[in-house]
């Protein structure tokens, strides 16, 4: 620990930290303060005017990023039949129905992300107390309750990415990968804010982006001007 502690006040060298940076200049001290030996995800942070207790301001969707996130998407079908041959065709890592929900009730999950068939949804909702707190409750409004399994699968596949406010009306994900171009790095981030623009409830009162930060894994995290993104 003692080691991170150290390179990260070495990272944070140079780096004004009152400064919001503008996007581009953000990206390139963000690459070249990465120093692990694992290819780090860039991470986008995002404050919100919102307040996600109330129903009318909780902000959740999903994006597909133009570039990918740069990590391989594991993905769980709930299907039978045709619908489950199709999900498999279309590169679905586990497809089940009764049985996938025996094996995700025993504590085996070995998936980023789950869809089902709307069939299916009377055995998926039996597993909710385990995969809503995960986040991985398929759901309509994501598009993870559908028929079309196969474009599902592929848009998770390729790189589309969910998110959902948390209580203090923070939203974080990761938009792809230090290795990444300065410029695929800087579509990935325009896109996912621009979903959150997109995503803005009704509820929402005063000023809705609050803060954008930027980080990779290890590295130290920058404030963006929100208006070279937005």
């Amino acid at each position: 620990m003692a080691k991170k502690g150290k390179n990260l006040r070495k990272a944070y060298e140079g780096i004004d930290r009152d400064l919001d940076y503008e996007l581009p200049d953000a990206l390139k001290v963000i690459k070249s303060a990465a120093s692990a030996k694992f290819d780090e995800t860039v991470e986008i942070a995002i404050n919100l005017g919102v307040d996600p207790r109330h129903a009318d301001q909780m902000v959740r969707g999903v994006v597909s990023l133009p570039n990918g996130t740069g990590k391989t998407m594991r993905v769980a079908v709930f299907a039978k039949g045709d619908k489950a041959e199709e999900a498999k065709a279309a590169g679905a890592d586990v497809v089940g129905a009764e049985d996938l929900m025996e094996t995700v009730q025993k504590g085996t999950i070995e998936f980023d992300r789950c869809i089902a068939t709307p069939d299916m949804m009377a055995v998926v909702g039996r597993l909710g107390k385990i995969l809503g707190p995960r986040g991985l409750m398929p759901n309509p409004k994501l598009g993870t309750v559908t028929q079309d399994v196969k474009g599902a699968v592929q848009a998770a596949k390729a790189g589309q990415v969910e998110f959902r406010v948390e209580k203090a009306g923070l939203i974080h994900a990761g938009v792809g990968k230090v290795s990444f171009t300065e410029e695929a790095l800087a579509q990935n981030v325009a896109a996912f804010v621009d979903a959150i623009n997109r995503a803005k409830p009704s509820g929402a009162k005063g000023t809705y982006l609050k803060r954008i930060s930027l980080s990779s894994t290890m590295g130290p995290g920058l404030r963006v001007n929100i208006g070279s993104v937005a």
